[in-house]
């Protein structure tokens, strides 16, 4: 097409089919001038629907790369053009779509779900299939944002159905992939994220020049592989896709490409390469949370990690966002010793989780109560949440959170006496994050072995341990001391001599130690004094 275009010029029809083309290997430069070019021969023709079609094709690719003001631009003279040429056309349907979209973006979900219905209703009116499943697709998006999942992803379903039936042109089936990708995983459906991250996968493959939609397909994909605990596999297509996106232009998910790698570095020990990660994610746009504020945690920056992570969640406004930060709050302040938190935050999870009904969410709602659950005291009422949440990620094929879980699992059995029983989920723990390679968590994991073998609460004494428990639960000296019956000064005491038996320097740090060795139970005040 483009030999033919120099001996001479192209016709409309030509000139769409080159910026197709052009786009679909990654021609940036020749797209966007193939698509003005049939935008202004429509024009000369006299073609004003044709127009509108071509300068809303310029207007996504712009988007999708990011320029948002010339995209602006030509949504602005697509709508003009169809304005001036006063025909009822599917056109009309095409040019709602940023419309509807501007909607997604500021939070407005009725809007929203107005603007994508009456784009699918002129798409299926003109029997324009592209136009439907764009309205359909954007009413799936609003439908999840107002909180009907279930009709959302039925929305979703019917679209993908035109997709792989491949009654779409490639640029929105490329697009559509993409986007209810991205909704699977952001409402924790981790299924439909892994069928229909195959089925791009397929789609691309068929395709061997294909550039666009590989980088993103490409993320998906790796933290697909992470869950289900294929973590060298994620890595891999992790930096493949940081290589492919970084590719001029510079995609904006190239942030996400490096939030993926840090998580990887982070979940295998590899703390100083992930924090660069984090930092390089944070540069292109990615927040950094909460993977960031689980890496200080790791590094034992209790205080660093529960401001980071307290910032993340306010800033947070929409349920899905907060959902995704929600579980990382729970173990970060119950570090702190901040319990009535934790639990205000596991409750409003259980409550989107419940909403959702998505069995990932679920299994995260109940690891994040089980965890609040034992730092309350209630052993016993954490095992019947903890269990579940097991046994889900062990049906999800999630090896990683599955032994975090059967840790916490092991937790309640410690408080409950059953220290057999400890010891059996302890060492199934040990064994799944070996293989994993989760270097970090089984180092945490069996230091918390060693210290339970020297004592059955670990190093301190019993006075030592009540007076953590407090400290845990946020309290001052003085206020311990009330509690008590002692004096101030030997509250202090105890404090030093458990700094020193612990090896740390801070309150914070030693409230991080109760809460991972399960000492942390709300104290409850005696009704004598003894010493």
């Amino acid at each position: 097409l483009s030999a033919a275009d120099r001996e001479a010029p192209l016709g409309v029809e030509d000139l769409e089919r080159l910026a197709v083309s052009a786009y679909l290997v990654g021609e940036d430069a020749d797209w966007a001038a193939m698509w003005a070019r049939a935008h202004h021969e429509c024009l000369r023709q006299d073609d004003a629907a044709r127009a509108a079609r071509c300068a809303f094709w310029l207007t996504v690719g712009l988007m999708l790369r990011g320029e948002m003001a010339p995209a602006g631009g030509w949504l602005s003279r697509a709508q003009r053009v169809l304005e001036d040429g006063g025909q009822d056309c599917v056109e009309r349907g095409l040019v709602l779509v940023p419309a509807g979209l501007r909607h997604l973006f500021e939070g407005d979900a009725g809007a929203a779900l107005a603007v994508f219905a009456e784009a699918l209703a002129i798409g299926e009116r003109f029997g324009d299939v592209d136009v439907a499943s764009f309205g359909r697709l954007g009413r799936g998006q609003a439908l999840v944002m107002a909180g009907r999942q279930a009709e959302g992803v039925a929305s979703f379903d019917e679209v993908m159905v035109a997709v792989t039936a491949g009654e779409v042109s490639p640029l929105v089936a490329g697009i559509v992939y993409c986007a209810v990708i991205e909704m699977c995983q952001a409402t924790f459906d981790v299924r439909r994220a892994q069928e229909w991250t195959a089925a791009l996968s397929r789609w691309c493959a068929s395709q061997p020049g294909l550039v666009p939609y590989r980088g993103q397909c490409l993320v998906h994909r790796a933290e697909i592989l992470e869950i289900h605990g294929a973590w060298p596999a994620a890595m891999d297509e992790a930096r493949r896709a940081y290589d492919h996106l970084s590719r001029p232009p510079g995609h904006p998910a190239v942030g996400q490409a490096l939030y993926r790698q840090a998580e990887l570095l982070r979940l295998r020990g590899e703390f100083a390469r992930a924090e660069e990660a984090y930092r390089r994610a944070s540069e292109r746009g990615r927040e950094p949370q909460p993977g960031l504020a689980r890496l200080r945690l790791a590094q034992g920056q209790v205080a660093v990690a529960a401001s980071a992570i307290r910032r993340a969640v306010d800033e947070a406004v929409d349920r899905v966002t907060r959902s995704q930060l929600l579980a990382a709050y729970v173990e970060i302040v119950l570090a702190a010793g901040d319990v009535a938190a934790a639990r205000s935050a596991a409750n409003e999870l259980a409550a989107v989780a419940a909403d959702l009904g998505a069995p990932l969410l679920r299994a995260v709602s109940a690891h994040a109560t089980g965890l609040v659950l034992l730092a309350e005291g209630e052993p016993r009422a954490a095992l019947s949440v903890l269990r579940p949440a097991w046994a889900t990620w062990r049906d999800l094929e999630a090896p990683y959170e599955a032994a975090r879980a059967r840790v916490a699992v092991g937790r309640a059995c410690h408080e409950l006496g059953d220290e057999e029983g400890a010891a059996l989920e302890h060492h199934a723990a040990a064994s799944a994050f070996r293989e994993l390679g989760a270097l970090a968590d089984l180092a945490r994991l069996e230091r918390g072995s060693a210290a339970g073998a020297r004592h059955p609460a670990g190093p301190l004494s019993g006075r030592e341990l009540e007076v953590l428990a407090w400290v845990a639960a946020g309290n001052t000296n003085r206020a311990i001391a009330a509690e008590l019956g002692i004096s101030e000064k030997t509250v202090a005491r105890h404090v030093a001599n458990i700094f020193t038996k612990l090896g740390v320097s801070s309150r914070s740090a030693a409230t991080g130690y109760a809460y991972e060795h399960g000492l942390a139970h709300r104290p409850r005040p005696r009704e004598a004094p003894y010493t």
